[in-house]
């Protein structure tokens, strides 16, 4: 998730944003975010960090700032990440609803262990669990941003954005080891071939 560097780097653009569109107008909030983006993005290429959190990061304060351009309104900037919250919500739930809960595809997939799991009901069940809880991250984000954003509260918005992002996350990260991590290693190890 990119570790500290990665927490600054969600966070800057959005204070930064907020800060120039109160001192000189959406023009400028606009202008400061994409060249704070820029700015990490150099940072993180002469640290020889991984070139796709780069762009990634780019990426998503260029869409941002584009929707508050088109808008016209400095809570334009958050609506990606409002929606996007609701799709990654979505996805998550779905997940639980067909058995394949994502938190278990993506610990196996990093792990390298394929699909065997599904065989284990209760290790599906805790995988569905700690998938629940990223819902409950998603639905928080949503509700909580979109309530704002409706207010027209931009400061408290960028504010819930910062503290809803990493901090969150790390929050859910961290039930979602305890969640899976005690079932794995009361779990039996296949016996060594014999020979």
């Amino acid at each position: 998730m990119g570790g500290p560097m990665g927490m600054v780097d969600s966070a800057v653009p959005v204070a930064v944003f907020i800060l120039g569109n109160t001192l000189g107008g959406l023009g400028w909030g606009i202008g400061t975010a994409l060249g704070s983006a820029v700015v990490l993005a150099g940072i993180r290429l002469a640290r020889r960090k991984p070139i796709t959190q780069v762009v990634s990061g780019i990426f998503g304060v260029g869409i941002a700032a584009f929707i508050a351009y088109r808008t016209g309104s400095a809570k334009g900037f958050f609506l990606l990440g409002i929606w996007s919250s609701v799709a990654y919500g979505a996805a998550f739930a779905l997940s639980i609803l067909v058995r394949w809960p994502l938190v278990g595809v993506i610990w196996e997939l990093v792990n390298s262990r394929g699909t065997a799991w599904r065989a284990d009901r209760r290790l599906v069940r805790r995988y569905s669990l700690a998938t629940g809880v990223w819902v409950l991250v998603f639905a928080a984000r949503f509700f909580v941003q979109n309530f704002l954003y409706d207010q027209d509260e931009v400061g408290w918005l960028a504010t819930a954005r910062i503290v809803m992002g990493y901090p969150l996350w790390l929050v859910a990260l961290g039930i979602t080891v305890l969640l899976v991590r005690g079932h794995l290693r009361s779990r039996p190890t296949a016996a060594p071939a014999a020979g």
